[in-house]
C-alpha cells in the first residue's frame, strides 16, 4: 500500500474515531445533566450524586446506618445479598451473600453487629459489622421484614408480615425466645425510647399495637381512623409523635402519643413506604412506591407539608445522616444499574 492508500485509509479512521468519542462525550454530558436536573417539584432538595452500587437492576429495599462508624447497610433483595457502603468516602466497601429475599436491615452500633431478615429462608442472618461476616442464622418466623432493637433488654423484635406474628429474639445468644401472635397481617416495628415499650402496626386491623418488652404481652390495641393498609412506622421519641405511612390510601397520620389518638393526616405520593427523619432539621421523609418523596416539618405537635415530588423510579427507601443532612435512596434500575442516589437540602 502506497502513501496516498495509508493517508485514505487512516483518515475515514480517525474521523469515525472522534464522532465515537463525540457521540460518547455528549451522552455522558446528557447523563450528568439528567442526574443534575431530577424533577423534584417542590421538594427542597438538590442532587448530589448518584454512586453506583453492585449486582443486577433489581428491587433493594430497607438501609440502616452506623454514624460511628460511617457505614451504610443496604438490603439488596432481588439479588439476596447486604450491600456496605462508606459514607464518607461514598464507596461500596463490602457485599454479603447468601441473604435469601433480604428486606429489613438494621445495624446496631454497640453490638458491632447488623441483622438482616432472610425472607426467603424465614431467617433472621446476624452479621459481623469490623469483619463483615455472617455469624449466625437465626429462625425469624413467617416472612420476616421490619426489626427493631430493645437495648437494655438485649432484645430484637421482628415483623412477620404474613405470619401476622413478632419475632423476638435474643441478641446475646442469637436465639429466638418467643412469639408474639398478632392477629392480623403485620407492618413496620418501632422502638419507643420513653415508654420502653414497642410498637407494631397491624396493616389488616387499621391499629397499632403496643407490646411491653419485658413480659412480651400486648399491653394495648390503638385503632387509627382514616388508615388502610398502615404499613411503615417511625417514632419520633422527642415530640412524642409517630408517624404512620399507609400504603392501602396514599395517607401519612401523624399519631399523639400522649393521647394515643391521630391528630392529623396528609396525602403522599403512592404507596408510602419508609420514613426517615432528620433531628436536627426536624424534617420528617416519607419515600414511596410511585417514586414520589413527601417531606415535612415538626416543631412540637404540630406537622406541616414542605415539599412532594419525583426523586427517582420506585424511590420508596430513604435514610438520612443527621450530620450531613444528605438523604440516602436507593435506585433499582437507572440506566440498567442500579445506584444510590444521594440528595441534600438547598
Amino acid at each position: 500500500m502506497n502513501t496516498r492508500d495509508n493517508r485514505r485509509f487512516t483518515l475515514p479512521v480517525f474521523a469515525i474515531l472522534l464522532t465515537a468519542l463525540a457521540i460518547l462525550g455528549f451522552a455522558s454530558l446528557r447523563y450528568c445533566l439528567a442526574a443534575d436536573e431530577l424533577p423534584t417539584n417542590d421538594l427542597p432538595l438538590k442532587h448530589v450524586a448518584d454512586i453506583p452500587l453492585p449486582g443486577g437492576a433489581t428491587r433493594l429495599d430497607y438501609e440502616s446506618y452506623d454514624p460511628e462508624r460511617n457505614l451504610m447497610f443496604i438490603a439488596h433483595l432481588g439479588d439476596g445479598e447486604v450491600i456496605a457502603f462508606d459514607m464518607r468516602e461514598s464507596r461500596v466497601v463490602g457485599r454479603i451473600a447468601n441473604v435469601s429475599s433480604v428486606h429489613g436491615v438494621l445495624v446496631i452500633p454497640e453490638l458491632s453487629r447488623v441483622y438482616a431478615s432472610a425472607t426467603g429462608t424465614n431467617e433472621i442472618v446476624a452479621i459481623d459489622e469490623a469483619t463483615l461476616a455472617i455469624v449466625s442464622r437465626i429462625p425469624g418466623g413467617i416472612y420476616p421484614d421490619g426489626m427493631a432493637y430493645v437495648p437494655h433488654l438485649h432484645k430484637l423484635y421482628v415483623s412477620n408480615e404474613s405470619g401476622e406474628t413478632e419475632t423476638v429474639i435474643d441478641v446475646d445468644t442469637n436465639t429466638r425466645v418467643a412469639t408474639i401472635p398478632l392477629g392480623g397481617e403485620v407492618g413496620n416495628t418501632q422502638y419507643d425510647p420513653i415508654s420502653r415499650h414497642v410498637f407494631v402496626n397491624i396493616q389488616t386491623r387499621r391499629q397499632l399495637i403496643e407490646i411491653d418488652p419485658a413480659t412480651d404481652h400486648i399491653v394495648a390495641r390503638i385503632d387509627l381512623p382514616g388508615a388502610r393498609g398502615n404499613h411503615g412506622l417511625l417514632i419520633n421519641p422527642h415530640d412524642r409523635l409517630a408517624f404512620i405511612a399507609c400504603e392501602g390510601n396514599d395517607k401519612l397520620l401523624v399519631l399523639d402519643m400522649h393521647t394515643m389518638r391521630v391528630i392529623q393526616a396528609f396525602d403522599t405520593g403512592g404507596a408510602p413506604d419508609v420514613l426517615a427523619f432528620d433531628p436536627v432539621l426536624n424534617t420528617l421523609y416519607v419515600a414511596g412506591e410511585a417514586g414520589i418523596v413527601s417531606m415535612f416539618h415538626v416543631k412540637g405537635a404540630v406537622v406541616t407539608k414542605i415539599g412532594n415530588g419525583s426523586v427517582g423510579p420506585r424511590a420508596h427507601v430513604v435514610a438520612v445522616d443527621a450530620a450531613t443532612h444528605r438523604s440516602y435512596f436507593p435506585l433499582k434500575d437507572i440506566d440498567g444499574h442500579p445506584v444510590l442516589r444521594i440528595m441534600e437540602p438547598r
